[in-house]
């Protein structure tokens, strides 16, 4: 039987109403006394008095209202005035025969004691109204309690995530059956002496599925799922974090065997320092990490509670978080490799009608460095695309219409560019595809196009690899970046002038040859040595910054080592443009018709001018 989660808001109830009606009443009879009450200066009420215009007056501390005997037409039949130090106002008032009083008004403490009944009185009727959630008058419930846990609690009937539903992960599934099996039966990892880990911390880049296999581990094991983000623990007043993680622990062992989940956890435990600007590290997010360090040595494993926290900012956290005792384990959930997107994708695409040109292992060699989250958006574009053509099924023309989508913004035909602009355009995006063709990285030509997207983008050639590389070598590092330099290189044999199109290929190609030299050790003059590093985060979570260790001289070196790089890439690049210029001319004349060509066309292009000579 299902529980009803503690979270759902309570039924409507009468009394809220009837307290809300009576409350717009008063203040609406406020508004009107005052809009009632005509204020007028001292000097005019003593004028009114003399002249027998004022009928009775009621004298307070600090003002005087009274009433006019016939007021005048549009005027209030009352007024109001601040009181002055006058001693001969009671004479005055005698001798013009008007009635007056003095008003009784209550002592300050008399006041304070009225408001704090009354705001004691809303407090209970608020916590009668709340019993229905459990929260009642017990402690930490009610109007008077902030420190609550915000935790979501879901039980086994709510969780219908499994580990099915998780895929381009399998190291991290593997690794967390064990904590489903410890779940299951506490007592069979007791019996040798040993224990599960307190704690295990799921480290990966985001929209790789950390939150989802969590999630599978609670739906796997049948036992309640308490989900909390890290940033509901920091509180505006100091102490109601750690306030919060001390509630959150006591619900968690109230219901064991069960799973404690922290997403974002660098939003809680990033790491304890010394502030600059206040001088102190005794503030509200260090109190809040400490009772969480101080609840996690608190609790024996062997409770049935396991906690799962989330991050991909692992660099930030703070050391005493990660030691042996507390989070355990960590279980790195990187991006999946091109087998594990082929399975991701099959299961997002279960509730796709796809056309039978549809290739998923093609789909997923065009999405190297996507995410789970990236794949699921993916084919959720391509599902859309299709729809708007009123399309019975979904084709591989719109998952590659997706890619492209995704990953370079939206079309901008309505962009209106000069007919040199799209020529260059197209001249500069066939460099590209030519120089990938003849040098051959393993990869394949899927498009080219002179369509704008996104916000810069005029054209762009979309490459997909062959196959997932983690490694690269020498020689296709210096492929990559005459690849990167070939538009430049086409731009200048075709034009008698250069443009500022290659801005962005400059800064890739760049930055590979900075690498080589400073890096890699594959510089022509610097030999083996690593000059450039990434600094750690400092203690107050800055990012890190490149840390030079060398002289100027070496700079110099480096500065010529680069230079010389990208000017053995761009003569390669030429020369390759020169010796298929045919190639690349009937190729524009396609795209300033068409504005794009696909792989098999670019493919039969390069076929019907088969090289003749290959390019060292």
């Amino acid at each position: 039987m299902s529980e009803r989660p503690k979270d759902q808001a309570p039924r409507f109830n009468p009394l809220i109403l009837f307290l809300f009606i009576i409350g717009v009443f008063f203040m609406a009879d406020w508004f009107q006394f005052r809009r009632n009450l005509q204020p007028i200066t001292y000097s005019e009420f003593l004028a009114d008095v003399n002249q027998g215009k004022i009928s009775e007056v009621t004298v307070g501390s600090s003002q005087i209202m009274g009433m006019w005997k016939t007021p005048t037409k549009g005027q209030p039949p009352d007024f109001i005035t601040p009181k002055v130090d006058d001693p001969n106002l009671v004479q005055k008032l005698t001798a013009a025969n008007v009635k007056f009083s003095g008003a009784i008004e209550p002592s300050f403490w008399n006041s304070l004691l009225g408001w704090l009944a009354l705001f004691f009185i809303f407090s209970l009727i608020w916590s009668v109204l709340l019993r229905g959630r459990g929260e009642g008058l017990r402690p930490g419930g009610g109007i008077l309690s902030m420190s609550r846990s915000k935790a979501k609690v879901h039980v086994q009937t709510e969780l219908k995530t499994r580990f099915d539903d998780v895929a381009g992960v399998d190291e991290a599934k593997e690794e967390l059956q064990e904590v489903v099996s410890f779940l299951k039966n506490p007592t069979k990892y007791s019996k040798l002496g040993g224990r599960m880990p307190k704690g295990i911390v799921l480290l990966g880049p985001p929209g790789t599925g950390k939150t989802l296999l969590a999630r599978a581990v609670a739906g796997e094991a049948g036992v309640p799922f308490f989900s909390i983000n890290g940033s509901e623990f920091v509180e505006l007043f100091v102490g109601l974090g750690a306030t919060r993680v001390r509630d959150l622990f006591r619900e968690a062992r109230a219901k064991t065997p069960c799973i404690l989940f922290i997403d974002e956890l660098d939003a809680l435990g990033k790491a304890r320092g010394i502030s600059l600007i206040t001088g102190s590290g005794n503030d509200e997010k260090e109190q809040t990490l400490n009772q969480l360090l101080a609840e996690m040595d608190g609790f024996d494993a062997s409770e049935g509670i396991v906690i799962l926290a989330a991050t991909n900012r692992p660099e930030v956290l703070d050391p005493a978080l990660l030691r042996a005792g507390r989070f355990d384990r960590q279980i790195l959930v990187d991006k999946p490799d091109k087998l594990g997107r082929e399975k991701i994708l099959k299961i997002h695409l279960k509730g796709i009608k796809l056309a039978p040109d549809v290739n998923i292992g093609s789909i997923a060699s065009i999405t190297v460095g996507f995410s789970g989250a990236d794949l699921a958006n993916l084919c959720n574009e391509s599902a859309l695309i299709a729809t708007r053509r009123d399309a019975e099924a979904v084709t591989n023309m719109d998952f590659t219409q997706a890619v492209e989508r995704v990953v370079g913004g939206l079309e901008r035909k309505t962009r209106l560019i000069t007919s040199d602009e799209k020529k260059r355009v197209a001249y500069h995006e066939m460099g590209h595809a030519t120089v990938s063709f003849a040098l051959g990285l393993g990869e394949i030509v899927h498009k080219v196009s002179i369509i704008p997207r996104g916000i810069g983008a005029l054209g762009y050639t979309m490459r997909r690899p062959i196959e997932d590389r983690f490694l690269l070598t020498r020689r296709e590092l210096e492929a990559k970046m005459a690849i990167a330099l070939a538009g430049r290189a086409s731009e200048a044999v075709f034009f008698d002038d250069i443009s500022t199109g290659a801005g962005d290929d400059l800064d890739k190609a760049t930055d590979i040859a900075r690498a080589m030299v400073t890096q890699f050790g594959m510089g022509p003059k610097l030999g083996l040595a690593v000059f450039e590093r990434e600094g750690s985060f400092n203690l107050l979570g800055q990012p890190p910054t490149r840390t030079l260790d060398y002289s100027e001289a070496t700079a110099e070196t480096i500065d010529s080592s680069v230079q010389e790089l990208l000017n053995q890439g761009y003569r390669r690049a030429r020369d390759v443009v020169v010796l298929y210029r045919d190639l690349i001319e009937e190729a524009v004349k396609i795209l300033l018709i068409e504005e794009s060509m696909d792989e098999k066309k670019l493919k039969d292009l390069w076929e019907r001018h088969a090289p003749i000579r290959l390019v060292a």
